[in-house]
């Protein structure tokens, strides 16, 4: 049997499908990025879901794709906690852009992830390049939950978030600096922690001026930053999967059309793309 995911830094989906590609397992775990979680943190989270145990010794093939394994180190402590556990697979471990061009595009084209995270990759018809690798939640990730998140938080610290939205903002969130410090370089997952905090953005049905501006800056900076470092990102479609382009749509719209960009898709999440794509596989 095949097993393969989609695993963000928020959630997991994991699909099993049978020797004719019939589905017979879709389940969910919490985010699996192994470039910010411990080892046993991310044991914990597979061993939790009593689903995936159950069917573990029936997997001949995993194809792991996720945030966070785009680089060797992690990339490889996630495939031995995953071989430990699948004792029977043979298994891949790759970075979710591969997941996201599986799931979305057909054509030569640029597809983008904007969820807690954010990230771009070339598609050629049939590799993927990247232009700059990823480096995280801290350094990059323009225009992703995360990025949100500080923001807001830094606004409201800095009092540069307008007043109407304050005391809204401070009643949703726990906004007592010690516990948004131990959050941050105490407890797992300090990116998800930051993008939850997005959310207050897409709260109201209206969009705020301030909300309208703080996305429109963020995706300004990720089309110059994750973009237009393909040099074919004018000739292409470019595709966007993840929570925030999909509730970010028309501002992603209005963003383009300075740098005379074509919008191709926007999924919310890949995973239905994805078993579209395994059940056109070879098995």
């Amino acid at each position: 049997m095949l097993l393969f995911t989609d695993g963000g830094s928020t959630k997991c989906d994991w699909v099993v499908l049978d020797n004719n590609k019939e589905i017979i397992l879709k389940t969910r775990t919490k985010g699996l990025n192994p470039a910010v979680l411990p080892y046993k943190v991310l044991t914990n989270r597979i061993l939790e879901n009593k689903a995936l145990l159950s069917v573990a010794k029936k997997i001949t093939k995993l194809d792991f794709y996720g945030a966070g394994c785009g680089t060797v180190a992690p990339s490889i402590i996630l495939k031995n906690i995953l071989q430990d556990i699948f004792v029977n697979a043979t298994i891949t471990v790759k970075e979710d852009t591969l997941a996201a061009v599986h799931a979305i595009a057909r054509e030569p084209s640029i597809v983008c992830i904007l969820g807690t995270g954010s990230n771009s990759c070339y598609y050629d018809g049939n590799k993927i390049h990247l232009a700059i690798p990823s480096l995280g939640y801290i350094i990059m990730d323009e225009a992703s939950g995360n990025y949100y998140g500080k923001r807001l938080i830094r606004d409201y610290f800095y009092n540069r978030m307008p007043t109407e939205l304050r005391e809204p903002f401070k009643k949703k969130f726990d906004l007592n600096t010690d516990s948004i410090k131990r959050h941050l370089y105490k407890e797992p997952n300090p990116n998800t922690y930051l993008a939850s905090f997005a959310e207050f953005i897409f709260a109201n049905e209206e969009m705020n001026g301030y909300f309208y501006n703080l996305l429109s800056e963020g995706i300004k900076n990720f089309i110059e930053s994750r973009i237009l470092c393909y040099k074919e990102a004018q000739q292409v479609p470019i595709h966007f999967i993840g929570s925030i382009a999909h509730l970010s749509k028309e501002i992603i719209e209005d963003a383009m059309k300075p740098y005379h960009l074509s919008l191709g898709k926007i999924v919310r999440r890949p995973i239905d793309g994805l078993i579209k794509y395994y059940q056109k596989q070879s098995l």
